[in-house]
């Protein structure tokens, strides 16, 4: 515990170094200097806070973080309990590129996010997403992290994940258990897709050929948007009767479109492929006008993700699985704070000074970012 508290003084001076730093000597906690380095990995982060006077080698943040990851495991389990507490969840994953020891180059792990955002249907819950590392994007770890979970599941269909008890997913079959019998941890997830990928599939052809079918399909496509727009902020009942009244018929007139076009459309053209798959998918694309708590897409997880992709792209790689380990705590508890409108260095600054100090774990309640009272504004 000594050692967190040494490294919380550490990094309180270090950033107060950063505020001042930041504009020439003025305080400005804003600084240009501490904005970049927030998005930077850590060798660039050490040579611009060299830069600014700084001495800090990347191996010392790197401790820094790797400590402060390992202390506030618990928070971030814990948050993870609390969601899979909920009535519905989003689920995706994008890569997390890991150095392999001794090969000599990189292999794919993956970060899963699990997310809650309840604001669509007025839902009380806070919003919270937890990043879980796993060295691959199996169904297996999944199944692990969804284990005990038993509402509904939203994911972005297309890309990697599946859904649960109602939710979009993207079709790769390396989820399929998860919606079985045999699955691990709970009952049978119900799948649904997410219409945001539908639709981006006609976007590309329209994109790339001027295609009047596509353009047609993203007009009907934004229909059903429109209904939805309507009715954000809603209850779950009054949505459902909303989307029963307009978008079902909506749905339904694009049913009978997209099976004319099909008739039309070679099935090997691109258009074609991509008229294919939501027809393939058709039934679990209306999952959401039979709930009013599922949403037509999975925009919500998506936001969360963006950061990582930037990260990704700076850093290109962690140096080893616990490196993967620590950007999924990190991420987990500084993308909450973001959705709660809480200050994420304040946040860990506090919770790490209450974890060095002992802070009781019948309390850990006290410690979700939801739940920490924001000083700074």
């Amino acid at each position: 515990m000594r050692l967190i508290q040494r490294h919380v003084e550490a990094y309180e001076k270090f950033h107060r170094m950063i505020s001042l730093k930041g504009s020439g000597g003025r305080q400005c906690p804003n600084g240009r200097s501490w904005r970049i380095a927030r998005s930077a990995h850590l060798y660039r982060q050490s040579q611009i806070f060299d830069r600014e006077g700084l001495d800090l080698d990347r191996s010392t943040l790197a401790s820094w973080c790797g400590t402060a990851a390992y202390h506030l495991a618990p928070v971030v389990d814990r948050m993870l309990t609390h969601l899979k507490r909920s009535a519905r969840l989003f689920m995706d994953e994008t890569r997390a590129p890991v150095l392999d020891p001794g090969a000599g180059k990189t292999k794919t792990g993956y970060l899963w996010a699990l997310a809650r955002d309840d604001r669509g249907w007025g839902g009380e819950d806070p919003p919270a997403v937890v990043f879980t590392y796993a060295p691959g994007r199996h169904g297996s770890h999944a199944m692990d992290i969804l284990r005990g979970f038993e509402g509904i599941l939203q994911g972005e269909e297309g890309q990697q994940t599946v859904r649960g008890t109602v939710c979009p997913t993207n079709g790769y079959t390396g989820y399929d258990a998860l919606a079985e019998p045999r699955r691990v941890g709970g009952n049978p997830l119900t799948l649904a897709y997410c219409w945001a990928h539908a639709r981006r599939k006609l976007h590309d052809i329209y994109q790339k050929d001027g295609s009047e079918s596509a353009a047609e399909g993203l007009r009907r496509i934004a229909q059903i948007y429109k209904v939805e727009a309507g009715i954000r902020g809603r209850t779950p009942e009054e949505r459902l009767a909303a989307r029963q009244e307009h978008s079902a018929p909506l749905a339904a007139d694009f049913r009978v479109w997209l099976s004319n076009q099909r008739s039309r459309i070679s099935a090997k053209s691109r258009l074609g492929e991509k008229l294919g798959y939501i027809h393939r998918h058709w039934d679990r694309l209306q999952i959401f006008l039979t709930d009013g708590k599922v949403e037509m897409d999975t925009n919500p997880v998506e936001k969360t993700i963006r950061p990582m992709t930037l990260n990704r792209k700076n850093a290109r790689f962690a140096g080893h699985d616990e490196g993967g380990h620590t950007w999924a705590r990190m991420a987990s508890l500084i993308e909450t704070c973001k959705l709660n409108a809480v200050d994420p260095y304040a946040y860990l600054r506090a919770t790490l000074t209450a974890i060095a100090n002992h802070h009781p774990a019948s309390r850990i309640d006290n410690l979700m970012p939801w739940a920490f009272q924001n000083q700074s504004s």
